[in-house]
Protein backbone atom coordinates (compact mmCIF):
# COMPACT_ATOMS: atom_id res chain seq x y z
CA UNK A 1 0.00 0.00 0.00
CA UNK A 2 3.42 2.53 0.21
CA UNK A 3 4.30 2.06 -2.80
CA UNK A 4 0.47 3.37 -4.23
CA UNK A 5 0.92 6.68 -2.12
CA UNK A 6 4.26 6.95 -3.50
CA UNK A 7 2.81 6.53 -6.89
CA UNK A 8 -0.09 8.82 -6.48
CA UNK A 9 2.06 11.66 -5.18
CA UNK A 10 4.39 11.87 -8.01
CA UNK A 11 1.59 11.40 -10.49
CA UNK A 12 -0.02 14.40 -8.73
CA UNK A 13 3.64 16.38 -8.29
CA UNK A 14 4.32 15.89 -12.20
CA UNK A 15 0.28 16.47 -13.48
CA UNK A 16 0.99 20.13 -11.43
CA UNK A 17 4.35 20.81 -12.97
CA UNK A 18 3.17 19.83 -16.52
CA UNK A 19 -0.41 21.94 -15.78
CA UNK A 20 1.92 24.89 -14.47
CA UNK A 21 3.58 24.80 -18.02
CA UNK A 22 0.11 24.24 -19.27
CA UNK A 23 -0.75 28.08 -18.14
CA UNK A 24 2.69 29.82 -18.36
CA UNK A 25 3.04 28.93 -21.64
CA UNK A 26 0.34 30.93 -23.60
CA UNK A 27 1.53 34.19 -20.93
CA UNK A 28 4.66 33.56 -22.71
CA UNK A 29 2.99 34.33 -25.74
CA UNK A 30 1.44 37.16 -24.60
CA UNK A 31 4.39 38.64 -23.86
CA UNK A 32 5.90 37.65 -26.97
CA UNK A 33 3.31 39.04 -29.35
CA UNK A 34 3.45 42.39 -27.33
CA UNK A 35 7.38 42.33 -27.45
CA UNK A 36 7.34 42.83 -31.49
CA UNK A 37 9.37 45.28 -31.92
CA UNK A 38 11.82 44.14 -29.76
CA UNK A 39 14.22 41.27 -31.38
CA UNK A 40 16.13 40.88 -28.17
CA UNK A 41 13.42 40.73 -25.54
CA UNK A 42 11.32 38.50 -28.56
CA UNK A 43 14.39 36.25 -28.42
CA UNK A 44 14.56 35.58 -24.99
CA UNK A 45 10.78 34.57 -24.58
CA UNK A 46 11.04 32.23 -27.41
CA UNK A 47 14.35 30.46 -25.82
CA UNK A 48 12.08 30.23 -22.61
CA UNK A 49 8.91 28.83 -24.47
CA UNK A 50 10.75 26.51 -26.60
CA UNK A 51 12.48 25.32 -23.35
CA UNK A 52 9.06 25.25 -20.92
CA UNK A 53 7.30 23.07 -23.80
CA UNK A 54 10.43 20.75 -23.41
CA UNK A 55 9.80 20.37 -20.08
CA UNK A 56 6.16 20.46 -20.12
CA UNK A 57 6.37 17.23 -22.61
CA UNK A 58 8.58 15.27 -19.80
CA UNK A 59 6.82 15.92 -16.98
CA UNK A 60 2.97 15.15 -18.88
CA UNK A 61 5.04 11.78 -20.19
CA UNK A 62 6.02 10.68 -16.65
CA UNK A 63 2.50 12.04 -15.41
CA UNK A 64 1.20 9.39 -18.08
CA UNK A 65 2.94 6.78 -16.74
CA UNK A 66 2.59 7.13 -13.30
CA UNK A 67 -1.46 7.44 -14.42
CA UNK A 68 -0.80 4.07 -16.26
CA UNK A 69 0.16 2.32 -12.84
CA UNK A 70 -2.89 3.86 -11.03
CA UNK A 71 -5.03 3.12 -13.34
CA UNK A 72 -3.74 -0.95 -13.91
CA UNK A 73 -3.20 -1.45 -10.54
CA UNK A 74 -2.25 -4.93 -9.35
CA UNK A 75 -1.64 -5.75 -13.05
CA UNK A 76 1.71 -4.01 -13.04
CA UNK A 77 2.99 -4.59 -9.66
CA UNK A 78 1.59 -7.04 -7.07
CA UNK A 79 -0.84 -6.19 -4.50
CA UNK A 80 -1.46 -2.88 -5.73
CA UNK A 81 -4.65 -1.32 -5.27
CA UNK A 82 -6.50 -0.04 -8.30
CA UNK A 83 -8.36 3.78 -8.45
CA UNK A 84 -11.09 2.41 -10.65
CA UNK A 85 -13.92 -0.01 -8.86
CA UNK A 86 -15.44 -2.01 -11.71
CA UNK A 87 -18.30 -0.44 -13.13
CA UNK A 88 -17.76 2.49 -12.22
CA UNK A 89 -15.31 4.22 -14.18
CA UNK A 90 -17.24 6.79 -16.25
CA UNK A 91 -15.82 9.56 -14.25
CA UNK A 92 -12.22 8.40 -15.29
CA UNK A 93 -13.64 8.38 -18.67
CA UNK A 94 -14.57 11.82 -18.92
CA UNK A 95 -11.48 12.71 -16.95
CA UNK A 96 -9.25 11.24 -19.56
CA UNK A 97 -11.20 13.00 -22.00
CA UNK A 98 -10.65 16.32 -20.65
CA UNK A 99 -6.82 15.50 -20.14
CA UNK A 100 -6.81 14.56 -23.89
CA UNK A 101 -8.41 18.20 -24.38
CA UNK A 102 -5.56 19.88 -22.71
CA UNK A 103 -3.01 17.82 -24.17
CA UNK A 104 -4.40 19.06 -27.55
CA UNK A 105 -4.63 22.74 -26.39
CA UNK A 106 -0.75 22.21 -25.21
CA UNK A 107 0.26 20.68 -28.39
CA UNK A 108 -1.19 24.19 -30.23
CA UNK A 109 0.50 26.06 -28.06
CA UNK A 110 3.56 24.60 -28.69
CA UNK A 111 3.23 25.10 -32.31
CA UNK A 112 2.34 28.48 -31.90
CA UNK A 113 5.75 28.99 -29.83
CA UNK A 114 7.99 27.54 -32.65
CA UNK A 115 6.06 29.70 -35.27
CA UNK A 116 6.64 32.47 -33.13
CA UNK A 117 10.78 31.39 -33.57
CA UNK A 118 10.17 30.60 -36.86
CA UNK A 119 9.18 34.70 -37.35
CA UNK A 120 5.72 34.00 -38.27
CA UNK A 121 3.28 36.39 -36.65
CA UNK A 122 1.28 35.28 -33.36
CA UNK A 123 -2.80 35.94 -32.72
CA UNK A 124 -3.10 39.61 -31.01
CA UNK A 125 -2.27 39.75 -27.38
CA UNK A 126 -5.92 39.79 -26.42
CA UNK A 127 -6.38 36.81 -28.35
CA UNK A 128 -4.18 35.50 -26.74
CA UNK A 129 -5.00 36.47 -23.39
CA UNK A 130 -8.63 34.58 -24.09
CA UNK A 131 -6.60 31.84 -25.31
CA UNK A 132 -5.01 31.45 -21.97
CA UNK A 133 -7.36 30.75 -19.74
CA UNK A 134 -9.23 28.03 -21.27
CA UNK A 135 -6.91 25.51 -19.91
CA UNK A 136 -8.53 26.69 -16.23
CA UNK A 137 -12.09 26.25 -16.93
CA UNK A 138 -10.90 21.93 -18.44
CA UNK A 139 -8.33 21.54 -14.72
CA UNK A 140 -11.71 22.45 -12.64
CA UNK A 141 -13.80 19.98 -14.58
CA UNK A 142 -11.22 17.68 -14.19
CA UNK A 143 -10.64 18.15 -10.42
CA UNK A 144 -13.91 17.98 -9.75
CA UNK A 145 -14.08 14.80 -11.59
CA UNK A 146 -11.43 13.38 -9.63
CA UNK A 147 -12.58 14.55 -6.06
CA UNK A 148 -16.58 13.97 -7.01
CA UNK A 149 -16.39 10.53 -8.66
CA UNK A 150 -20.04 11.50 -10.12
CA UNK A 151 -20.52 8.64 -12.29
Amino acid sequence: MQAYFWVKTLHIVMMTAWMAAVFYLPRILVNQAEAAGQPAVGERLGLMGRRLYRFGHVMFGLAFLLGLVLWLGYHVIADFPTMVVSGAAGWLHAKLGLVALLLVYYIVTGRWVKAAAAGRALPSSRALRWFNELPLLLFIVVVWLVLAKPF
